[in-house]
């Protein structure tokens, strides 16, 4: 289903842009030259018509890769694999359901692939011609991909590894080595790292790598911070959920924490988890991250996939739900939830003026697009009112080309602590279909992105430019005259996850509404793992258990609607 994304794409000068915002308010982009900075249109002139790089061949393993951690006895992994068995070992049912669902991205992918592992018969409707909703990437003209954003799998994702593994796919996740890169703002040009130890078990090893790194927090303020975590630690769960009414600011001043702290860790931590500040984000998202990441010894450890995720990640799972009589349909944009008299949903209506029917109905997209979608005769009901609060975060993920193998990297995902960029890495070291010896694309996520979803490619590019000057003295310059740009993609998202302030964690809704027959799923819905691809995941497979569970009361009230629907015959 749609993300409500407006993607910009220019290269040499021509400006390219796709609306996907459906029914939201889209928002135009120009990277037309009389909007370009004096360096854009310098670097336009310099490239126009160009081959902006080497010719394509066949896909080359040349990456080095770590081996695959051992997730299968962590607890987690095993509460993910047995929710997975659920629907292999389940009753076949009599008669399937046939469930239709609005939305092919990660959430609505997982809904179909395990209600088809069931039994049942999903109809999966995407707006767009493209897999993926949140994580879908697109082809350009030179056969390059570029993506909506920088898609990192950790060890504490045990939905999804499992998923990885029912597909029999393990082996396209590219395992990077067991640490967390920071660059080094007040020294340009330098890192500082946390290396986890493998041969310490959890949270020993957590601990050893904040404990050795020296560079970043003093011994004082480490032992201030340890001080501060105390309760979390202590509290467990319950702490962790109360802290919700909480900025992540808020709590640090509460608990007696330094300012540096923030400064140093939680400012580039706070953007990576939810592209926003620390002012903004919920406490009980960043205790989250670190109960997981602290007591499972490979949470932390970072996977990068090995190619684009809609042929490598996406069709696989299309590939599953058709193999057992399930339907992915591209193209089929729901426009309307139609309702029958008692307030049931009686069809999905789309913008070609289809009707489809089911016995059951998911909606699967964002929350910003479904909100759009809730019948007036539902928007009372205190389930849907509550979504109001809930609202996408605009991102930004920026691409580009360079004409030369930039040096001052790694193999691995880099935290810039930038004021404008959250996370990059240099795409043609760490991922397998990117992969290029002689020159570098980096992927770069721009945020907090608010006040820049509305400017030009152009801007945006000369801004992210001035800060890779700091992270690249040597190599890139901010007026070109270093490492020249041969292309670049800009992909807009003005709704994003779901922006996770304090006090968002009531509005959640469980998967299974309200109305007899129609469920939730999405990363925004009620589940452990907050905005993220785990999370997608797993509320898909929480939205098919409920469906599951459901079944005899759905398919009696199928039934009873055949039987209305039946003309007699006169006699």
């Amino acid at each position: 289903m749609d993300t409500g994304c407006l993607s910009s794409m220019k290269i040499t000068g021509v400006s390219q842009a796709r609306s996907f915002a459906g029914k939201l308010p889209t928002q135009r982009c120009f990277a037309s030259s009389h909007l370009a900075s004096f360096a854009v249109k310098s670097l336009i002139l310099r490239n126009k018509g160009r081959s902006s790089h080497r010719r394509h061949s066949a896909l080359q393993i040349v990456c080095k890769d770590f081996p695959r951690p051992p997730l299968e006895s962590t607890i987690n992994y095993l509460e993910a694999g047995q929710l997975s068995s659920f629907f292999r070992n389940s009753e076949r049912p009599s008669k399937p359901l046939q469930v239709v669902i609005a939305g092919a991205g990660l959430a609505g992918l997982s809904t179909a692939k395990y209600l088809a592992d069931a039994g049942h018969k999903p109809i999966l409707l995407e707006a767009r011609d493209v897999l993926g909703g949140k994580v879908a990437a697109w082809k350009d003209e030179d056969g390059d991909w570029y993506e909506t954003g920088l898609h990192i799998f950790f060890g504490a994702y045990p939905n999804i590894q499992n998923l990885f593994g029912e597909l029999g796919i393990e082996d396209r996740l590219q395992w990077k080595e067991h640490s967390m890169i920071f660059a080094m703002p007040n020294k340009p040009g330098e890192f500082s790292r946390f290396d986890f130890p493998e041969t310490l078990p959890a949270p020993v090893n957590g601990i050893w790598a904040i404990l050795k790194n020296n560079e970043m927090l003093t011994w004082p303020e480490k032992v201030k911070f340890a001080i501060g975590l105390l309760p979390a630690m202590l509290g467990g769960q319950p702490y962790v959920e109360a802290q919700d009414v909480l900025t992540v600011s808020e709590w640090m001043k509460k608990q007696g924490v330094p300012d540096r702290v923030n400064d140093e860790v939680f400012i580039a931590m706070s953007k990576a988890l939810n592209f926003i500040n620390p002012d903004e984000l919920s406490m009980q998202c960043i205790l989250i991250a670190l109960n997981r990441f602290l007591q499972e010894k490979h949470g932390s450890k970072m996977a990068f996939l090995d190619g684009n995720p809609p042929e490598r990640l996406c069709m696989p799972i299309v590939d599953h739900i058709r193999s057992r009589g399930g339907e992915v349909r591209l193209n089929s944009r729901l426009k309307k939830i139609e309702l029958n008299p008692d307030g049931t949903v009686k069809y999905f209506a789309l913008t070609d003026g289809t009707q489809i029917t089911g016995d059951a109905y998911v909606c699967a997209a964002p929350v910003d697009i479904f909100k759009l979608l809730v019948p007036q005769e539902w928007s009372e009901i205190s389930y849907f009112k509550k979504l109001e609060k809930l609202v996408g975060v605009p991102v930004i993920n920026v691409h580009i080309w360079f004409d030369r193998k930039l040096k001052n990297t790694y193999d691995h995902l880099l935290f810039s602590r930038s004021s404008l960029l959250s996370v990059y890495a240099d795409m043609s070291v760490t991922c397998k279909e990117y992969y290029d010896p002689n020159r570098s694309m980096l992927e770069l996520v721009f945020a907090p992105a608010e006040e820049w979803i509305g400017r030009s490619d152009a801007e945006i590019i000369d801004a992210t430019m001035e800060e890779l000057a700091k992270l690249f003295p040597d190599e890139i310059a901010a007026d070109l005259s270093k490492a020249k740009i041969l292309k670049y993609h800009v992909v807009k998202t003005p709704r994003s996850v779901y922006k996770t302030v304090p006090n968002c964690e009531p509005c959640r809704p469980l998967q299974r509404s309200p109305i007899e027959g129609f469920y939730l799923a999405g990363d925004y819905t009620k589940q452990k793992y907050l905005a993220s691809m785990e999370g997608a995941v797993l509320s898909g497979k929480l939205c098919a258990q409920s469906i599951v569970q459901d079944y005899s009361r759905l398919s009696l009230r199928s039934q009873k609607s055949l039987q209305s629907e039946e003309v007699p015959v006169a006699s």
